[in-house]
């Protein structure tokens, strides 16, 4: 709806009892259960997550030293240290082995303050929205080459109480998913297009031409429709949200069943969510400009 609107430690002074416990606990796990496919990849992430915690705890430390925290072996350390180097979680500054804390932990953290800012920011407007048309407004933000739901405020005509918050889907498949898909960047437009188009009900476009005709229209009236194309029985209409600097960062999205937001009503029910995401996108910091 908002679419149619989807880690023992070697000394326990330095970690604490419960992390030493914990990491040993691991490690027998891991000698009962061998090489289960169970076990194994939950043990990995909860080490990689203890790596990240060493080293926000110490600034950093090189190999040999989170291997001795960690109670693994040094090659086992390193493959852990290199998957997380690769994700731009850590990295290594200098020509000394020292690893620190990298930007991409930055950014993960910058995406969650974003995510909280914008719904405050739109909260009100959204609770406007669902009061004024008597459907459930959601806000959406792009996931990837998904869409994912962090804001639902419900009207006074909704039937079903389904909570979308959490719930991620294609881009393709819901109106906020095509709001933000057609303000992509070209080639990460023409890569979702070539992709898989995932078929969810009868009426979801898996043509990618089809598709692109769609975007077209939507960068020219404002708003994205999807009728029926995530789940049958519900129709749903997106505009985009901006941030400051004008690009898009986000979709509100108004969602209801077929037979009360019928095709013919869409287009007024559009410029009600085009008013309501512009609202948003000023409160978020953007300035109204002819065109945007």
């Amino acid at each position: 709806m908002a679419s149619n609107d989807h880690r023992a430690g070697k000394s326990q002074s330095t970690l604490g009892p419960d992390r030493v416990e914990r990491g040993s606990g691991g490690e027998a796990e891991s000698t009962k259960s061998g090489s289960g496919s169970n076990g194994a990849p939950v043990q990995s992430v909860d080490r990689a997550i203890t790596v990240l915690e060493i080293l926000a705890q110490h600034g950093e430390a090189g190999v040999t030293e989170i291997a001795a925290e960690l109670g693994v072996h040094k090659s086992t350390a390193f493959r852990l240290v290199g998957a997380l180097e690769r994700r731009g979680l850590v990295e290594q500054p200098g020509l000394r082995g020292k690893y620190q804390l990298g930007f991409g932990v930055i950014r993960l953290a910058g995406t969650m303050a974003a995510g909280l800012d914008l719904t405050q920011q739109s909260r009100r407007v959204c609770e406007d929205l669902a009061a004024e048309l008597g459907e459930t407004v959601n806000i959406a933000i792009p996931s990837g080459d998904m869409v994912v739901n962090i804001d639902q405020v419900r009207g006074a005509s909704a039937i079903v109480s389904q909570n979308w918050i959490g719930r991620q889907n294609p881009l393709h498949t819901t109106s906020t998913g095509k709001a933000l898909l057609a303000h992509l960047r070209l080639p990460d437009q023409r890569r979702v297009l070539r992709g898989h188009l995932e078929q969810l009900t009868p009426y979801t476009i898996t043509d990618a031409d089809s598709l692109q005709v769609e975007i077209d229209e939507i960068r020219e009236r404002g708003f994205a429709t999807a009728l029926e194309e995530l789940e049958v029985g519900l129709n749903a209409v997106a505009a985009p949200i901006r941030g400051l600097t004008g690009e898009v960062i986000a979709a509100l999205s108004a969602s209801g069943p077929s037979y009360r937001m019928e095709q013919d009503k869409l287009p007024a029910i559009g410029e009600a969510v085009c008013t309501a995401a512009m609202e948003v996108s000023i409160r978020m910091g953007h300035m109204e400009t002819a065109g945007s």
